[in-house]
């Protein structure tokens, strides 16, 4: 999948908007259904395809990962794809309704519904700067329902098989009149699932679940941002009936730093540097995301002058290489001087030319000039 493009598969712009994406969809995934395609295995990879690119480009933070950093991206960045069957249930589902759905898939005969998938679990996991610059794994505390280990999941005591639903005949839908039309519908007694329980498992009560602890291991790779979704396959709660399980979608959160400041890959800090120091120019230790490393600031550094670090950001996510760290120096104005230090200042003060001063020479000069200007145009 990634080396196709999701834009050419459903044959729209990259400028296409929601409903453009949602018409193209519709027209293809009608068109290459395998229950309208014989179960031809090339019809069911084309709509497997096709519902994989409709899931990114009709979520806007997908659509955003996708257009900047393509297919790999969206793995890195934790997005996972849902089952193109479910993907297609769920779109057709409000617009077709149900019943209308099956007949058109199933010519008349209705099928009964796959089970449901299980419900995703969401976690906020929290970071500091050093777990995002080198990865990290981390242990997620999760409750969710797993299958009864009584009744394997069936709902039914062992020994006691579920039977087919008497009002449906096992299909898991009846077909009732409305108006001129004929539509299937789910069975209410089954709940579309085509069997009933007739001894309910004691452990589970029949819903085929129960609620268990449980701890998941994550490895959180390097780089990762505030707010991305790394997902966790298959680790959500179960389906009854043995479908497949939800997934794990685990938030980042990363704490502010005391000293350094993140922007992409890049990260930024401030460092004090006496006002003689920066005059004469200096040799300092900085502190970096992995040990401290020594920067030249060269004479007559002025304050809030930057100094960069290359590859010493954060490792670019899926990438190579990392960011850089930029240092701004902060000149500090000496405070509480006795008389000496004083008198000191006031000689070099005296000094003093213009050619000393970059800042303000530069600064006085160009007034100068706007003075000049104003005066000769009156």
């Amino acid at each position: 999948m990634s080396s196709k493009d999701y834009y050419q598969l459903l044959g729209i712009p990259r400028s296409a908007g929601a409903e453009e994406i949602k018409k193209a969809y519709r027209k293809l995934a009608l068109k290459y259904h395998p229950d309208r395609c014989s179960g031809s295995p090339a019809a069911e990879e084309k709509f497997k395809e096709l519902s994989e690119a409709y899931e990114v480009l009709s979520d806007p933070a997908k659509r955003a990962t996708y257009d900047q950093f393509g297919y790999e991206g969206l793995k890195g960045r934790g997005f996972g794809f849902h089952d193109p069957f479910d993907i297609f249930r769920e779109f057709f589902g409000a617009g077709f309704g149900g019943g209308v759905f099956e007949d058109i898939f199933n010519f008349g005969q209705p099928r009964r519904p796959s089970a449901r998938r299980g419900r995703d679990l969401e976690f906020e996991l929290e970071l500091d700067l050093a777990e995002v610059y080198t990865g990290v794994e981390k242990t997620i505390p999760v409750v969710r329902s797993e299958a009864c280990p009584r009744c394997g999941g069936s709902g039914s005591e062992p020994g006691s098989p579920r039977r087919n639903c008497p009002d449906c005949g096992g299909r898991g839908q009846v077909r009732a009149a409305a108006g001129f039309f004929s539509v299937v519908q789910a069975c209410r007694r089954c709940r579309g699932e085509g069997t009933v329980i007739t001894d309910p498992c004691g452990q589970c009560r029949g819903s085929g679940l129960t609620e268990k602890k449980k701890k998941i291991r994550l490895r959180v790779p390097p780089g990762v941002e505030e707010g991305m979704v790394l997902r966790k396959r298959g680790e959500g709660e179960a389906s009854p009936r043995g479908g497949r399980s939800g997934d794990l979608l685990v938030y980042i959160r990363v704490r502010p730093h005391k000293f350094f400041r993140r922007s992409g890959d890049d990260i930024y800090c401030r460092i004090p540097v006496s006002f003689p120091a920066a005059a004469l120019g200096t040799e300092v230790e900085v502190a970096t995301l992995d040990g401290r490393k020594s920067l030249k600031i060269p004479a007559g550094t002025q304050s809030g002058q930057m100094f960069r670090l290359r590859g010493k950001g954060i490792p670019r996510l899926n990438g190579t290489g990392r960011g850089d760290q930029h240092i701004e120096v902060v000149a500090e104005t000496p405070t509480a001087l006795n008389s000496e230090q004083l008198e000191l200042l006031r000689r070099l003060e005296e000094t003093l030319t213009d050619s000393n001063r970059p800042r303000s020479s530069g600064f006085i000069g160009r007034l100068k000039e706007k003075l000049f200007s104003a005066e000769k145009g009156r």
